[in-house]
């Protein structure tokens, strides 16, 4: 995978937040939804992602949601 693409979201600490809740996380954990919406990425942690299943797999931006 390419450096430049690979980029963490989230806070400049090296944690990942959740664009749904808030929710905070320590690096970017395994079981957590990226979406790509408008050129940005977005992590979603599992409580979204499973609420939020249907849309993200439509590809629904989450303003949908």
């Amino acid at each position: 995978m390419d450096q430049s693409t690979h980029e963490q979201a989230g806070s400049a600490d090296g944690n990942t937040v959740c664009a749904g809740c808030g929710a905070i996380a320590e690096g970017t954990p395994p079981t957590w939804t990226l979406s790509v919406e408008n050129g940005e990425r977005r992590y979603y942690c599992d409580t979204c992602a499973r609420t939020n299943l249907r849309a993200i797999e439509g590809r629904l931006d989450s303003s949908w949601w």
